[in-house]
């Protein structure tokens, strides 16, 4: 353990459905752009939810030979894309050969996907075991020559922020001398759009599809669908000074939790992800006054929505008229596993550009909170938190903190 356990993000890498540079991506956020559209991948005119925000082609990453990466499958190009774009980034991906650099992945329900893929296609890899020997994490893992430790996470919408956390404690325990740590999901597939559909968990505005995902307004109707990926790099602040490396923040606080309470709906009771939140802020040893904003987890759900306005109020006390929270998935749907990750980097741009990503659709709010509708706040931001509160009772909260 060195006297310096600071962490530092120096590198990203992202596809998402705003584009997949980080200035296109910035861009469209702070443009309050939404990339929600009707689904054409497949026929919907018999789903309840025919709208999604989708990514388009990944394109090569850097280091890559075009026709060797045609050869993966869309999984496995997404995570190889944003690995290899963080670690160029961050100027990494020649050198890092001599160092111990791990891999953290939120994968989700990575081999439905990839059984749905092949079935659709007429395979049979589902009756045939041998041809899943490798996953998309040692693929990933392989394929970029990363000789640290990799694992792979499935927290659902919390992933994210789970291994930012679990990158960053593996920093200070030494085990690693740098690690990309993000999320990926491809879920706006004809089964995964069914299921949630089915549910009732996804928006019917099947006319109005940017105007579909509205965190915190009272005539939301369910989230949107969205998929995407993003891998950050990290390193201890006393390696990267060393190698003069420009940093993004420092990972400064992590919180989580379990409602055990129910696989989806979330619980009534606000004490396990009150208690999240409140542990971020701790291990960053700050109080809720000192934080500049708030990205939320608001999935434009009615019931989920109100709870965690209620999780804010409790935590942020009198703050909460004054610190202004923003749902990004007004904007990208919900990312599902790749959700946080793509949270912690609207929080990144936050900081970058001194404004805050606007919550879109927001006509009517139903909750009491500082909330930026509409339009982008410029607003000095230089601690931010990114709540993700997933599936199942994982309760996650990051704190992010300017270098």
């Amino acid at each position: 353990m060195t006297t310096d356990e600071s962490v530092w993000i120096t590198g990203v890498g992202a596809v998402t459905p705003l584009g997949s540079g980080l200035g296109e991506i910035e861009s469209g956020l702070l443009a309050g752009r939404s990339g929600v559209t009707r689904v054409t991948r497949f026929p919907t005119d018999d789903y309840p939810s025919r709208i999604a925000a989708q990514i388009g082609s990944v394109p090569t990453p850097p280091g890559c030979e075009p026709s060797e990466f045609a050869r993966l499958n869309a999984l496995e190009q997404l995570a190889h894309y944003c690995a290899a774009t963080a670690l160029n980034d961050a100027g990494l991906l020649g050198p890092h050969r001599e160092a111990r650099v791990g891999l953290v992945l939120g994968l989700g329900a990575e081999w439905m996907f990839l059984w749905e893929t092949d079935h659709l296609a007429g395979g049979r890899r589902i009756h045939d075991p041998a041809l899943d020997r490798e996953s998309t994490l040692e693929r990933t893992r392989r394929d970029l020559g990363l000789t640290g430790p990799a694992l792979g996470l499935s927290a659902a919408c919390a992933s994210g922020n789970h291994a930012l956390e679990t990158a960053r404690h593996w920093l200070r325990l030494g085990l690693v001398d740098i690690c990309v740590a993000g999320a990926c999901d491809l879920a706006v597939t004809p089964v995964g759009l069914a299921t949630f559909g089915n549910l009732r968990a996804l928006s019917r505005r099947n006319e109005s599809p940017e105007a579909a995902s509205r965190p915190f307004d009272r005539a939301r109707d369910g989230f949107v669908l969205g998929e995407g990926g993003v891998a950050f790099v990290l390193e201890r602040a006393e390696d990267a000074r060393r190698r003069r490396a420009e940093a993004y923040a420092e990972v400064a606080g992590c919180g989580s939790s379990s409602d055990a309470h129910h696989h989806v709906i979330p619980s009534p009771d606000p004490s396990p992800a009150v208690g999240a939140v409140r542990r971020a802020l701790a291990d960053a040893r700050i109080n809720a006054d000192e934080v500049d904003h708030i990205n939320a987890h608001a999935t434009g759900t009615p019931v989920g929505d109100a709870a965690e306005a209620a999780v804010l109020r409790t935590v942020l006390g009198e703050q909460a008229s004054r610190i202004p929270v923003s749902s990004t998935k007004s904007l990208t749907g919900h990312m599902l596993t790749a959700a946080g990750a793509f949270e912690a980097l609207a929080c990144l741009t936050a900081m970058r550009h001194q404004a805050i990503p606007p919550t879109i659709n927001l006509d009517e709010p139903d909750v009491d909170l500082c909330l930026v509708a509409h339009e982008a706040r410029p607003h000095r931001v230089r601690i931010a938190v990114s709540n993700s509160f997933g599936f199942g009772g994982s309760n996650t909260s990051l704190v992010l903190r300017a270098v």
